[in-house]
């Protein structure tokens, strides 16, 4: 196949799997950067400093199990090459060596040494900030989520949406979507706490780098930072129950502005109906 052919067949696929479904599309939607498409390899597209260490991590043990395995195959190969039978009809009389034998006991030593050093510099870096702009609560219940703002104080519920309820040409996707939204202001530190009402959840988003026990009776912490706006989906990742796997997470992280925005908004609806049962009861 010719180099051209090649690049007219990409440049079609390119068009049939992302200008024809923009097309398709009936209503405007958020960017989602980090949801998965199909044939993807690798993990999702990070959006905060966590995510992006988190994934550096990743990379970097991928190529040192690339090393191991390239050099546990060589001594292998080494082993059925130039010490089979046929090569060594008399088999040499000794069985040890000191210095082969420090050097594979000091090697694994260094190797998981190398490892631990980052991995623990990440671990602390993910644990808390202290430099915290805003707080959220996440509680889980079975089976749905509680949210709350204590800075502004702010809560709600987040229940999933039923399948007979998804509209897909609105961008919505099945089993991963919640009547209410999680907002979060971009290229903010927010201090996230978690705890749950009656057994053990885990919010989880994978693009957040974020995946944290939600224990009953105990609040757990940790922290994020998002650099991108858009969608971003998660779900429960801890065993929790028969509705289990209807416990998804729907965040849309917005600017600043429409942050305050939202915010302004959910006090006024928060206040005003207060004001309309008192109109109703003074009415009967």
């Amino acid at each position: 196949m010719s180099r051209l052919t090649l690049a007219l067949s990409a440049a079609v696929s390119s068009f049939l799997f992302t200008t024809l479904p923009a097309w398709a599309a009936d209503a405007p939607r958020m960017p989602t950067p980090s949801f998965p498409v199909p044939w993807q390899m690798g993990l999702q597209h990070p959006v905060t400093p966590v995510a992006q260490q988190m994934h550096d991590f990743h990379t970097f043990l991928v190529w040192v199990c690339v090393v191991i395995s390239v050099f546990v195959l060589a001594l292998l190969l080494i082993c059925f090459f130039r010490f089979n039978e046929k090569a060594n009809p008399v088999p040499a009389k000794w069985s040890h060596n000191t210095l082969l034998e420090v050097i594979w006991t000091t090697i694994p030593v260094l190797v998981l040494v190398t490892i631990a050093v980052p991995s623990y510099r990440l671990l602390y870096y993910m644990d808390r900030t202290t430099e915290a702009e805003m707080t959220i609560k996440v509680i889980g219940n079975q089976w749905f989520w509680s949210y709350e703002y204590p800075d502004s104080e702010i809560s709600f519920d987040a229940l999933a949406i039923p399948d007979a309820s998804i509209d897909a040409a609105k961008g919505q996707h099945r089993m991963l979507e919640t009547d209410n939204h999680v907002i979060l202001p971009v290229n903010t530190n927010i201090r996230i706490l978690f705890t749950a009402n009656d057994v053990i959840h885990a919010w989880t988003i994978p693009a957040f780098g974020v995946k944290l026990d939600n224990m009953p009776g105990r609040v757990n912490e940790t922290w994020t930072r998002v650099t991108e706006l858009g969608r971003f989906y998660g779900e429960c990742s801890e065993l929790c129950g028969v509705d289990h796997s209807f416990m998804p997470i729907v965040v849309d992280v917005v600017s600043k502005e429409d942050y305050q925005a939202w915010v302004a908004s959910k006090k006024q609806s928060a206040s005003a109906a207060p004001a309309a049962t008192t109109t109703q009861v003074a009415a009967q």
